[in-house]
């Protein structure tokens, strides 16, 4: 049941989104805006570029575990994950204007410095965004009001990066006359000052409910736990799948100003975002009646079918093809609350397993994989763009456009059967967990456990 001690409040829901807001106005500007920063406006190449993308994501791989293994460990008077929430939101601002800045220097030396600034960046956000996410574990422990928070959280997300396509390219154009990076930089630091805002008032009207000061957990102790995880990693897989999703996203640019003649159509596929954000509204609703792996699945079939639907009516017509993105757009955007909340419930299985409530290192796996995939979306994009005969401010071949259409509507349909597959294997459901938690709440753990360590950890405070 759900108890006054473990529901939340409207305004903590509110302001808990508000986070993901502010935090995503900066993802939203790197994940969709950076390539075409890089190589339209600071001058480097697409393989460039995606050589950044790719050593970024193999220091991603090698810090992201370690920094949220060490988040399990520390514990301050504002809590586990909150005082991140508090000093992070600062640094996100600063280090995103400044990947942004278009330098006056060789081209040597306008790599290294996109390279460092995105790297940082990566590095900070996985400090904010853990903890972000870490908090829907700790802010309750019933699996409805958690759905709640994972709802929440996503269409914060959501919103954020819709809001980003909604407002930067208006924004950009506003300032543009007589700059050189066309009103980049004074756009971004509108937007990650707005940003500052609303994760600012997240970090205040969130709270940490489930308190874990009592359980004294060392870094190795944090990755022995994760390793035992086994449902986060086919949570993971399907959500690397997104990489399809963002490769949509960084193609955007491309594909409107170069396929339909119109870079403003950008501004609407946010205005889309938007509203399709409204769609996970559906899922706490849909979680109450059936398993969340089953309604995955189910949103994948019919993306399927969507996309195969938008390849075969062309692009002649710009309603059309918005139409077709909308629909897309909100079945796509439902799956990602079922992943964040799917996640949170391996907590549980995680501590049954190793006797250690590991959060910060488990949701830094949603973070990994998330940067991962825009990453790769990232790498991917430079050297398709590369592949078909791309030429920056120039009049596109046939091929080309034809090539950049069937990557915006077709070849995101791979990724949708790809996680139908990977979700097909997944058995931890909704009946799994609540056995679990009631053995959890016996004071019962897996065979292996140390149960009585366990309860002198809890007692100890």
């Amino acid at each position: 049941m759900t108890t006054l001690q473990n529901k939340l409040s409207n305004k903590e829901l509110m302001s808990y989104f508000g986070y993901g807001v502010g935090q995503c106005f900066s993802f939203g500007l790197v994940g969709s805006f950076i390539l075409y920063f890089y190589t339209d406006i600071l001058g480097i190449s697409p393989i460039a570029a995606s050589t950044i993308f790719l050593i970024a994501r193999v220091w991603d791989a090698v810090n992201d575990p370690i920094i949220a293994g060490y988040m399990d460990t520390l514990e301050s008077r504002f809590g586990k994950f909150r005082p991140y929430m508090l000093f992070t939101p600062i640094l996100i601002v600063l280090v995103t204007i400044a990947s942004f800045y278009n330098i006056d220097a060789d081209t040597s030396t306008k790599v290294m410095y996109a390279g460092i600034t995105y790297i940082l960046w990566g590095t900070l956000y996985t400090i904010s965004d853990v903890p972000f996410w870490s908090m829907s574990s700790v802010m309750t422990d019933e699996p409805q009001e958690r759905a709640k928070a994972a709802t929440c959280a996503m269409l914060g997300v959501n919103a954020g990066i819709g809001a980003t396509l909604v407002l930067f390219p208006k924004l950009s154009a506003c300032f543009a006359d007589g700059r050189a990076d066309q009103g980049y930089l004074p756009a971004v630091i509108v937007l990650m000052v707005a940003g500052l805002l609303f994760m600012w008032n997240g970090f205040y009207n969130t709270k940490e409910r489930i308190s874990t000061a009592s359980e004294k957990v060392t870094l190795k102790q944090t990755f022995q736990a994760v390793r035992k995880n086994k449902p986060l990693f086919f949570i993971l897989a399907a959500f690397f799948m997104n990489v399809f999703f963002n490769l949509v996203n960084g193609l955007y640019i491309f594909f409107f100003t170069y396929n339909m003649g119109d870079a403003g159509l950008v501004s609407l596929t946010g205005m889309i975002t938007l509203v399709s954000a409204i769609a996970c509204l559906a899922t706490p609703v849909l979680t109450k009646r059936f398993k969340k792996r089953d309604i995955f699945i189910t949103l994948c079939v019919l993306e399927i079918i969507a996309r195969v639907g938008f390849y075969m009516t062309g692009y002649d017509n710009p309603t059309v093809v918005m139409s077709w993105l909308a629909v897309i757009t909100a079945i796509f955007m439902m799956t990602n609350p079922l992943i964040s909340a799917m996640i949170a419930d391996t907590v549980e299985y995680s501590y049954y397993h190793s006797g250690k409530r590991t959060a910060a290192i488990t949701f830094s796996g949603q973070t990994f994989t998330g940067k991962l995939s825009v990453a790769v979306a990232g790498g991917l994009t430079g050297l398709i763009l590369a592949s078909i005969g791309y030429v920056p401010n120039a009049e596109q071949t046939e091929t080309a456009l034809d090539g950049m259409f069937f990557c915006i509507a077709l070849l995101p349909a791979l990724g949708a059967l790809i996680r139908i597959f990977i979700m097909s294997k997944y058995t931890f459901t909704e009946d799994q967990h609540a056995i679990l938690r009631e053995k959890l709440q016996r004071g019962e753990f897996a065979e292996g456990v140390n149960v009585e360590t366990v309860k002198a950890q809890q007692v100890t405070n």
